[in-house]
């Protein structure tokens, strides 16, 4: 089958595009998709570059990619939930990756059937993106109605479902744009948009429940003094913490400790302004998919996209993403 492969870790170079890859097959509890189309994200430029290396070693080669839509073509032993022909998207499992490729194998409980409104193309951007944003806000800040809350980026691919999960969720929602991204978040919900090349946005926003961070660095260091004391600042883009290796990677010891130590400059700015910090790392999720796509086609929620490339040219449309100036997702059909 054809596969976009990591050869090694490195530049764009290191992805390479094969047609001659073994298929995968299913095992028990597993579910064998033909893949239609696969959203990317951050997480597979940052992965082919080896920066997530500490966490979680691949043995290469390995085929990228880490969400998908597509249809059921067979199941392992003991999935109940799924038949043979079911359109379906899913996150894959964090430890195997395979989502880049004309098959994909995913665990049934990380599997569900697509929004019933939605083409491959469109499905096939929620699953990381969404699940990020809805695991952030409802487990770890906890929204709730009335609450004000800081959406850093609101115009990338984790920002436009953030935006329009925290609104669901009843919360006042203030973000960051450039004037080009204005127009969309405003429309996806926002309240506040602070245009990040004119205004600082700590200089503007005061006493919120709580942010979200989608950048890290020294926008991150600003997000504390815009929520209360006693609020909760959740990153994805900042320094993982202890309670990260912990609760999110199932580890402890050695990568607790490092974690402890890579964070203390964050942990201490956080303190100093009496707000907890806390770094996810979302986890594949069925039953929290099955939600979104509820919300999806209840039209509660509109998928982003900035643009859908032919599976021949994944490396551009991934150098594309690296750039950094998407607003939504970068999807891949597998059909061009």
């Amino acid at each position: 089958m054809r596969a976009l492969m990591l050869t090694r870790y490195g530049g764009p170079e290191a992805a390479e595009l094969r047609d001659d890859v073994p298929a995968p097959s299913a095992g028990p509890k597993e579910v064998l998709v033909q893949v239609r189309a696969a959203g990317l994200n951050p997480v597979d430029f940052k992965t082919r570059e080896g920066k997530l290396r500490v966490i979680r070693r691949y043995p290469l080669p390995a085929v990228m990619g880490n969400e998908i839509a597509g249809v059921v073509e067979s199941m392992g032993s003991g999935v109940t939930r799924f038949s043979v022909g079911d359109r379906v998207y899913a996150r894959l499992d964090k430890d195997n990756m395979g989502g880049l490729a004309e098959q994909a194998v995913v665990h049934e409980d990380h599997l569900a059937k697509m929004p019933a409104s939605l083409g491959f193309e469109t499905a096939a951007a929620v699953p990381l993106a969404a699940l990020t944003a809805i695991q952030a806000l409802r487990d770890e800040l906890r929204l709730e109605n009335g609450q004000r809350v800081f959406i850093s980026a609101g115009a990338g691919g984790v920002g436009t479902f953030a935006i329009q999960i925290a609104k669901h969720f009843g919360a006042k929602v203030a973000t960051t744009a450039s004037p080009r991204g204005e127009a969309l978040v405003r429309r996806l919900g926002a309240d506040v948009v602070i245009d990040y090349t004119r205004e600082r946005f700590e200089e503007v926003l005061h006493d919120y429940d709580a942010a979200f961070d989608l950048l890290g660095g020294d926008s991150l260091a600003r997000s504390f003094s815009v929520v209360k004391r006693g609020g909760t600042v959740v990153s994805i883009a900042g320094v993982p913490e202890p309670e990260t290796a912990r609760r999110d990677l199932g580890r402890g010891g050695a990568l607790a400790a490092l974690f402890w130590a890579a964070s203390f400059g964050t942990r201490r700015t956080a303190a100093r302004h009496g707000v907890r910090y806390r770094y996810l790392f979302m986890h594949p999720s069925g039953s929290d998919l099955e939600a979104i796509a509820a919300l999806i086609d209840a039209k509660k929620i509109e998928v982003v996209i900035d643009q859908i490339f032919p599976f021949a040219k994944a490396k551009e449309a991934l150098a594309y993403l690296e750039g950094g100036r998407a607003k939504g997702k970068v999807v891949i059909s597998m059909s061009n």
